[in-house]
């Protein structure tokens, strides 16, 4: 086939990209957990890419983008990828490999059970994240990517739009992550214990990484090298940019001062934001829906506090919180012009179809997550159990769990003495002071 040499090399280049961002979501996590726990957090994101990647290589891809049945799931028709699916999947001439596609969106199947992992920090057995992540992908990431994305799927033949991953991937992984943090419980001593960031200058690299990557995750969803790639890419810096600034103003309007973890979470917050809607509103529209996800997203992870639960590195906040509102927003702002096969245009183009829509499918990814994840949690609960015991969350997951501590100097920990470094960190912990403290 003669495929399209630039618009092949641009998907290629954005699965790389997403790639990225996955090492980025654990230096970005890594670093607001203890020092004692920041290889096990690490973990959380390196081992996705492991078995997600196996797993969607053997039956993922073919539940979420094979024939439908009935709307609802993909078949057993692409399993294993075997040769016959390649020339079965190839584009037409002028198109993109199957096979760049098939990873492309195996790295979006990798990122978002990652992104869960930011509830349960710091307290989840490791046999048990594994089990997890395994069934998660396979019984909530793939139908709903199915839903939204694969011809057949029943959102997707509503119109829904989700131009790369606001209800897919954030809402679903959000909302998950919610539902993991209340059945596991609250971490030892929360709140009344500060849980203090122990490396910030890693969490904001981390940032860094995931807004480098992020232009492959909404601008390499246009599947081409054309225009509205170029929308997206600028799009998604632009939201960026906007809930960076939103969330520094609420910041200093409520506690005086502008953290640097809070500059981090906020354009985070707009990436996610921005996700749904990339290549489908204005680059006004893209500053509106970035400064409205940093107040939003703030007050998303407000919530922890008002309701007691302990989201440790407030995935439900940023994630859930920001892919349900970047849903609905795209609803508001979608111009029609910019929207696939005539969908229409979002309520401020005058159109309510589009709207509705985007509520409906809001409404049917929350509900499948958190039913789908209930049962999953409570069974594995109950068969390995879902946390670690008291005594390894006190000494530290990486040399309990794993068998290696990620510092040595400056403390004299060695492998042999998990409990010193614990206490170490213990008799110097401070108070927080920006997302997961001050702003929480």
């Amino acid at each position: 086939m003669n495929y399209s040499s630039g618009d092949t090399a641009w998907l290629l280049l954005s699965s790389a990209l997403v790639m990225l961002m996955i090492p980025g979501l654990a230096l970005f996590y890594g670093g607001m957990v203890k020092g004692k726990n920041v290889l096990s957090t690490f973990m959380h994101s390196f081992f996705a890419l492991g078995i997600i990647t196996i797993q969607w290589v053997v039956i993922g891809y073919s539940l979420a983008f094979g024939d439908s049945h009935h709307g609802l799931i993909g078949g057993f028709d692409h399993l294993f990828l075997e040769r016959p699916l390649l020339g079965a999947i190839g584009a037409e001439d002028g198109g993109t490999p199957g096979l760049a596609f098939i990873m492309f969106q195996g790295m979006f199947a990798i990122i978002t059970p990652a992104l869960i992992s930011g509830a349960f920090a710091e307290r989840m057995k490791f046999s048990a994240y594994c089990v997890f992540t395994l069934l998660w992908a396979t019984l909530v990431y793939d139908p709903l990517a199915h839903w939204v994305w694969a011809s057949g799927g029943w959102l997707f033949e509503r119109g829904a739009l989700d131009f790369a991953g606001g209800t897919v991937v954030h809402l679903s992984s959000g909302i998950s992550a919610l539902i993991v943090a209340l059945v596991i419980g609250k971490r030892r001593g929360y709140p009344e214990r500060p849980h203090t960031p122990h490396n910030l200058t890693m969490t904001v690299l981390g940032a860094g990484l995931l807004w480098f990557g992020w232009f492959g995750f909404n601008a390499g969803s246009a599947l081409a090298a054309n225009g509205t790639a170029a929308l997206a890419f600028a799009n998604t810096h632009i939201a960026a940019g906007a809930g960076a600034l939103s969330w520094a103003l609420v910041e200093q309007l409520r506690i005086k001062k502008v953290t640097m973890l809070g500059v981090a979470s906020g354009l985070v917050a707009g990436l996610v934001c921005i996700t749904p809607a990339a290549g489908f509103v204005e680059p006004t529209g893209a500053i509106a829906i970035g400064l409205l996800a940093g107040v939003i997203c703030y007050g998303g992870v407000l919530l922890k506090g008002v309701f007691k639960y302990d989201d440790s590195l407030d995935a439900f906040g940023v994630h859930g919180v920001g892919g349900m509102a970047g849903a609905i927003l795209t609803g508001v702002f979608a111009k029609a012009y910019l929207t696939p096969d005539g969908v229409g245009g979002g309520l401020l183009s005058g159109d309510t179809a589009v709207f509705v829509t985007q509520l409906i499918g809001v409404g049917a990814a929350l509900a499948y997550s958190v039913v789908v994840t209930f049962v999953l949690v409570k069974v594995i609960d109950k068969v390995i159990g879902l946390r670690v015991d008291p005594d390894t969350e006190l000494e530290g997951l990486d040399g309990v769990l794993h068998g290696e501590t990620g510092y040595t100097l400056g403390v004299g920990a060695t492998l042999e003495s998990p409990t010193h470094v614990a206490y170490v960190e213990d008799e110097h912990d401070e108070p927080d002071g920006a997302l997961a403290g001050s702003a929480a």
